[in-house]
């Protein structure tokens, strides 16, 4: 009999694999790709050099993706299914304590903010004030969404009718612990003058926020 693996595991096992395997020219036309967004903004961004610094022609990089929208949205589609499976993994396993749920959701967000560090401020800058692409966005936001929230609140709801939580509106409490999560790294380059030796990104920053995050979050649920 065979178990599914995590979601965290999967992508632990999809990284390791990735470094062992040789690449194929699709998968490496999406790592420049990604590379080209995030340093040179959507409207920077170039085929040309995305197919040069893939090690593939023009040509090939058309024939996988047709055009610079379509790269970026499968980028972006990317990115959105696996955070959804890191929220599924904790949210959807009906069989978790309510307080375990939250704190493995917040540390599975942080570390899928760790693994793409730059992603927060290219979202910022690039995407929430372009309508086009945010509506892209958005729709996909919209179609894993209602499951994580729908789920969240069916069980904060039953602790809240045991009276072992208070009854607070899962919609907001997720976007309470994404705006603790993402702020650091929206705001690097200040929270690293505040923060001293303690870097954004290090192991022990992203400990030692996580755990801060976490206390905030469960403070509110507590009755």
């Amino acid at each position: 009999m065979t178990t599914r693996k995590n979601a965290s595991a999967e992508l632990a096992e999809n990284a390791a694999n990735e470094a062992s395997e040789p690449k194929s020219k699709e998968e490496l036309i999406l790592e420049a790709a990604e590379r080209e967004f995030l340093i040179k903004g959507y409207a920077g961004a170039r085929t040309v050099a995305i197919a040069e610094a893939a090690g593939v022609t023009h040509a090939m990089l058309h024939y996988y993706f047709r055009s610079k929208e379509k790269l970026f949205e499968q980028i972006m589609s990317r990115k959105i299914h696996i955070l959804r499976d890191l929220m599924m993994e904790s949210v959807g396993n009906h069989g978790m304590p309510l307080f375990e749920k939250i704190r493995l959701t917040i540390e599975n967000h942080m570390k899928f903010l760790a693994a793409n560090p730059d992603l927060p401020r290219f979202l910022v800058n690039e995407v929430f004030g372009q309508p086009e692409r945010m509506g892209m966005i958005r729709k996909m936001i919209e179609f894993h969404a209602p499951r994580v929230v729908e789920s969240l609140q069916r069980q904060i709801d039953e602790y809240a009718s045991r009276r072992e939580c208070r009854r607070v509106d899962a919609r907001m409490l997720i976007l309470d612990f994404v705006s603790l999560n993402v702020f650091s790294f929206v705001a690097m380059p200040l929270a690293n003058v505040l923060m001293g030796d303690l870097r954004i990104g290090s192991e022990r920053f992203l400990r030692e926020r996580t755990k801060e995050n976490i206390d905030t979050i469960m403070r509110k649920l507590k009755p």
